[in-house]
């Protein structure tokens, strides 16, 4: 692999080109970030059409307004404006393939490094597009796809969103049951599958998979195979991705993404709560462009190309198709950005594991822009992975992290390491910066830093333009310097509308809005709600603002399992394990927090007669792993006599969990609303034994 070295082109921070911009063509100056935020915030029509302007976004209609009207839910943004996500990528194609810059380049555990121009990417996309219109796929028809984090998924994503298809990807770690509750809410027209992949060193073939996932969505009408790893025949009745890729005539060079309505539907994507299915999250053409694109320039430093002195800029962020940060990753086109992709385990195999794998792919890649999952990074500082015997890491400019809480001690380590390979390569440059975000699959990212502010280890540097977060008591009240629920009180235009099939949109509003409702809270420039103002999104996490306004995420304020950025609802666990005969009832908690390692117990109540050994434990495991993914696999497993329950019956989750995180019993549970109150004493014996040992 032949190591590239970008041009180092004089830096220019993308918030300061912004503030330039701003003075220019708005004549806003501000003392401060806090002002400029505040003003986002208070005055955001004026914020969003800025950043509309500021990235040049085209639209052949013009829109009747910004935002049509400020309330949550309901919100309108962009009325009469014409986008598409596609063509906003395509727009990049002649000036990036001129500078040189490929579009993807990507490598996987066998080694196979691949590169795909801008002019092929449009080409095979475009190939795709036409074979999808030749089924009869038309503006709003769901096309799903079971397909890993390779060229070809963002090859199919783009062409099913190019004629208004809506996108939905489940990564083929998941099993059959994770992937039918989420794919069978949508009814796809089209499944897109491969056939296999490899992952920590084992060829797993994914043909039963995809036979059972054609079985169980009766919608399916065809089914598009790419041949991964070609261990078997092809499925019957699919059409090859290669021979669709062979076409080449004058339809595909000509072929244009369709103009489509601002709201259009983009993707559905998947949020886990609590209780059953999936929530199937709609996000729309231009909310997700206008968000995704601000938030990535300003924020996460990330060089656009209509801007000088940016060609050059390599973004990789490790994730799996599943994640939401896969949908950031691809995000990186909508900028003329080179996106370096790896598919498989970052860890290596159980048999050899190398935690510097990914560093070395970035490094001789030329990476300048490295993000990955907390998890990841805690990972490396436990294998001791010594970043400056990897020559070429001196091109890093930024690490990213999101998924969980980082915590300070592993964000020290990652300085410390950067430090010393500018130093091994003779580099004069200053600390690397640390680009920690937080936010969701739901809406977007609220939290995360900010080139040209201070970092503090383990918190994150400001709330994002444009973004009303605040922490809020349970009176709904905002609280400064104390931890409190995470809400955000204006609309954002990447706040999914619906979900899909959600027809009296009772689980929609019941998933983020009844926690706070209409019309309590503040204004973020001063002043009460009105009381038609609509509700206030509660988001799940925990959050404190500090009084210079940085960000500290202290894990799910709900049961949501959070699994390494990967979130699962505790009832898709329950239905996986409580199938098999033995098991009466069971219980799940996820005690992510700041600054601690994931730890996840599972509690069994099993039948009578019935003991916990290693081959039932063996069976659990096993049936998580098959109907949901190996990063679900519980840390330990407890046979308990009774699953804490309230007198309707309700597991309760959330109050084993905070304590277990070490709130005192008195503040988290009331026995007398308790049916087996007897059951809690055990409980607290595990968490004393849990804390002391943490």
């Amino acid at each position: 692999m032949t190591t590239h070295t970008p041009a180092n082109p004089p830096f220019v921070p993308q918030i300061r080109l912004y503030q330039q911009w701003l003075a220019e063509h708005r004549q806003l100056y501000f003392d401060d970030y806090q002002a400029m935020w505040r003003w986002s915030v208070s005055e955001i029509e004026a914020f969003w059409q800025a950043a509309w302007d500021y990235l040049d976004l085209q639209s052949p209609t013009p829109h009747t307004a910004v935002l049509e009207r400020n309330t949550m839910p309901g919100a309108r943004w962009f009325v009469g404006a014409k986008v598409n996500y596609a063509q906003q990528v395509f727009r990049h194609v002649e000036s990036a393939h001129a500078a040189g810059m490929p579009a993807i380049i990507s490598s996987n555990e066998r080694g196979q490094r691949r590169e795909l121009s801008w002019p092929e990417l449009k080409r095979q996309s475009a190939a795709l597009t036409l074979h999808l219109q030749a089924l009869g796929v038309q503006p709003g028809d769901r096309v799903a796809a079971y397909m890993p984090n390779i060229p070809e998924t963002m090859v199919a994503f783009l062409a099913v969103v190019s004629i208004g298809g809506i996108w939905s990807v489940c990564a083929p770690d998941m099993g059959t049951n994770a992937v039918v509750d989420r794919f069978k809410q949508v009814t796809p027209k089209v499944l897109i599958a491969v056939d296999g992949v490899t992952y920590a060193g084992k060829d797993l073939e994914r043909h039963t998979v995809v036979n059972e996932l054609r079985a169980a969505l009766p919608t399916v009408e065809h089914v598009v195979m790419y041949r991964n790893l070609d261990l078997q025949p092809p499925l019957a009745d699919s059409v090859d991705w290669a021979q669709i890729m062979q076409r080449d005539d004058a339809a595909v060079h000509a072929f244009e993404p369709l103009w489509l309505d601002f709201s259009h539907p983009l993707w559905i994507v998947y949020s886990s709560g609590t209780t059953g299915l999936p929530k199937p999250l709609v996000h729309g053409h231009g909310g997700t462009m206008l968000n995704l694109e601000i938030h990535k320039n300003l924020h996460c430093d990330i060089g656009c190309s209509y801007q000088p002195n940016t060609w050059g800029e390599r973004f990789l962020w490790y994730s799996s198709t599943g994640w939401i940060m896969w949908n950031v990753q691809i995000s990186g086109l909508m900028s003329g950005t080179t996106c370096v992709i790896y598919d498989g385990n970052p860890g290596g195999t159980k048999e050899h594991p190398d935690w510097s794998l990914l560093w070395r792919f970035a490094a001789a890649e030329g990476v300048t822009f490295f993000g990955g999952g907390a998890a990841f990074y805690a990972n490396c500082m436990k294998a001791n992975v010594q970043l400056n015997k990897i020559p070429g890491l001196q091109n890093l400019r930024a690490l990213g992290t999101t998924g969980s809480p980082l915590s300070a001690e592993v964000q020290q380590w990652g300085s410390e390491q950067m430090q010393q390979v500018y130093a091994s390569a003779g580099v004069q440059r200053p600390d690397i910066w640390w680009c920690n975000i937080s936010g969701g699959t739901d809406a977007g990212t609220y939290v995360g830093g900010l080139r040209d502010l201070p970092m503090v280890a383990g918190e994150m540097q400001c709330r994002f333009l444009g973004v009303s977060v605040e922490a809020w008591n349970e009176q709904g009240k905002p609280v400064i310097d104390e931890v409190g629920e995470l809400v955000v009180t204006q609309p954002l235009p990447s706040m999914p509308p619906y979900f899909w099939g959600d027809k009296d949109h009772q689980r929609y509003l019941g998933s983020y809005f009844d926690t706070f409702p209409a019309g309590q809270g503040r204004k973020p420039g001063g002043g009460d709600l009105p009381a038609d103002a609509g509700s206030v999104w509660r988001h799940g996490d925990w959050l404190k603002i500090t009084p210079e306004g940085r960000a500290i995420i202290y894990g799910r304020s709900d049961a949501t399992i959070n699994r390494y950025g990967l979130r699962m609802g505790t009832s898709e666990l329950y239905s996986a394990i409580e199938a098999l005969p033995e098991v009466l009832d069971s219980m799940v908690v996820d005690l992510e927090y700041l600054g601690k390692d994931s730890y996840m117990p599972l509690f069994v109540v099993l039948r009578p007669g019935v003991t916990l050994d290693d081959a039932l434990r063996a069976r659990l495991n096993g049936a998580i792993r098959t109907a949901l993914s190996p990063r679900f696999v519980p840390n330990d497993i407890f046979q308990v006599a009774e699953i804490p329950r309230t007198l309707s019956g309700k597991k309760q989750e959330l109050p084993i969990k905070k304590l277990m995180l070490g709130q005192p019993v008195e503040k988290v549970l009331n026995r007398d609303a308790m049916a087996n109150p007897a059951c809690l004493d055990w409980y607290i014996e595990l968490a004393n034994r849990h804390l002391a040992a943490a």
